[in-house]
């Protein structure tokens, strides 16, 4: 037998909450926010020693939790967002910033690095990361520790490069929109069209698709460009002595606060629908969102995986429709799902959305906004798993709710949007998603309706 052993990394130096004494200093937890890459906490810190109790002092911890414990983060967007966040909440005034992992030396000196090098990079139109890294384990050894390390290094300059910051203050976002609508001269692009062609230059790993492309799993695809990465796959448990019974079409995708907070699919086919079932059934899911009709333009779009009245069974699983209520821009029904295997129930709620034809996009952004408030309000009363999301192939209409959900979850948080990262970063999860421009301009459109409907920008900050 093989022998694991597991040891502490970092001892927790802080309070969950309430206050904690480490000798004379006193640490108070005043607040946390978690986002799917960090969170940040910020703790009240004062030294008491009998008479000579000094001022308290705000000290801010920025915890970047999207670092695997082997490699290096999949992607540099989450890294570069958390550095410049480190940047904005260090006063001016402040002493040095502490940056710690276990040792203090791989992930430590690759985040140190990064920092220079983007300073280096506007100070002096040029970088030096083998220059940089000599120099600082002169400073303390061993200072980057790996060569995914090193490597992860200029992974991250050069998305710097390439795309910038991005980031927009809500109250810059009408300046910026009429930038990318408006052309400085007659045979400039759209600066809208340039932006969404840089998104559409991020490479489709086809290499990363080997499952979906299985002759087993090919006609469980309802479009042959759309097939799931196999690193965020949804997996299915193999039905007993059935193989390729773990596939179905389906991605899970990260929310502004959580990991695998949605998932992305097709449209379920005739013979997945099942499938569909199990995979709501095994993930606890409780909330659909339909972005399509079953029928569009006299195809088959989507096949109907609920009862009309009454109840259905599909294989183990039966649906019982409880309610059918019609809201502004939406259907909404409450239904029962029933496994055969076990006695308990639970209770699915489906948005369908009708305002969203095949070809174009919703006529306003308002629906879109309460479609988007009423799945929010559902997770928060069901528990936050994962929201079943589709379209007819599951990218482009699902792909821009799943984007609208992030960026306005970010905007009232945050009063901060980045729409081009936030899509980009969709379409490293799942192939096209947010699959044309009209749809990309979409995404602004109903940002600047939210703004409008909730002009107060003291609201989002």
């Amino acid at each position: 037998p093989c022998l694991f052993r597991s040891y502490l990394l970092c001892y927790q130096y802080w309070p969950d909450q309430g206050c904690w004494m480490y000798g004379n200093i006193r640490v108070a937890m005043e607040d946390f926010t978690v986002l799917v890459d960090y969170t940040i906490r910020k703790f009240c810190v004062q030294f008491q020693a009998g008479e000579g109790t000094r001022a308290p002092r705000l000290v801010t911890q920025l915890h970047f939790t999207s670092w695997p414990d082997f490699g290096v983060p999949f992607s540099p967007i989450g890294m570069l967002k958390f550095l410049k966040k480190v940047k904005t909440v260090n006063p001016s005034y402040a002493g040095p910033v502490v940056v710690h992992c276990s040792a203090g030396v791989g992930r430590t000196g690759t985040f140190i690095v990064i920092d220079g090098m983007i300073d280096m990079m506007h100070g002096e139109q040029m970088v030096d990361v083998f220059g940089s890294v000599s120099r600082i384990r002169e400073q303390r050894c061993q200072l980057i520790q790996t060569d995914m390390q090193y490597s992860f290094i200029y992974q991250a300059l050069l998305e710097y490069y390439l795309y910038g910051d991005t980031e927009l203050d809500v109250c810059s976002l009408e300046g910026h929109l009429h930038r990318l609508h408006n052309t400085r001269a007659p045979n400039d692009r759209l600066g809208l069209e340039e932006e969404f062609r840089k998104l559409t230059n991020v490479r489709i790993m086809k290499e990363n698709m080997r499952t979906g492309n299985l002759p087993a799993n090919m006609k469980k695809n309802r479009v042959l460009q759309i097939i799931p990465y196999d690193f965020n796959r949804v997996i299915l448990p193999v039905k007993r002595g059935q193989e390729f019974t773990d596939y179905i079409n389906a991605s899970f995708i990260d929310g502004y606060r959580q990991k695998d907070y949605f998932i992305a699919t097709q449209g379920p086919l005739s013979h997945t629908v099942e499938d569909f079932w199990r995979m709501m059934w095994d993930w606890s899911c409780h909330s659909i969102v339909m972005l399509t009709e079953l029928k569009e333009r006299e195809q088959d779009k989507c096949f109907q995986y609920w009862p009309s009245e009454g109840s259905v069974t599909f294989g183990d699983y039966t649906l019982e429709l409880r309610a059918d209520t019609l809201c502004d821009t939406f259907t909404l029904k409450d239904m029962v799902l029933t496994y055969r295997l076990e006695k308990h129930a639970r209770h699915v709620r489906h948005f369908h959305f009708h305002g969203w034809p095949e070809i174009g996009i919703p006529a306003e952004g308002r629906g879109m906004i309460d479609l988007v408030a009423s799945v929010q309000r559902q997770q928060q009363q069901s528990g936050n798993h994962p929201i079943i999301v589709h379209c007819s192939a599951g990218a482009g209409r699902t792909g821009t709710f799943i984007a609208l959900s992030n960026i306005l979850e970010r905007v009232k948080a945050e009063g901060l949007l980045d729409v081009f990262q936030t899509v980009k970063s969709l379409r490293m999860q799942r192939p096209h998603m947010v699959q044309t421009m009209e749809q990309y301009d979409f995404c602004y459109k109903v940002v600047q309706d939210f703004v409008e409907i909730f002009s107060d920008y003291a609201n989002f900050k």
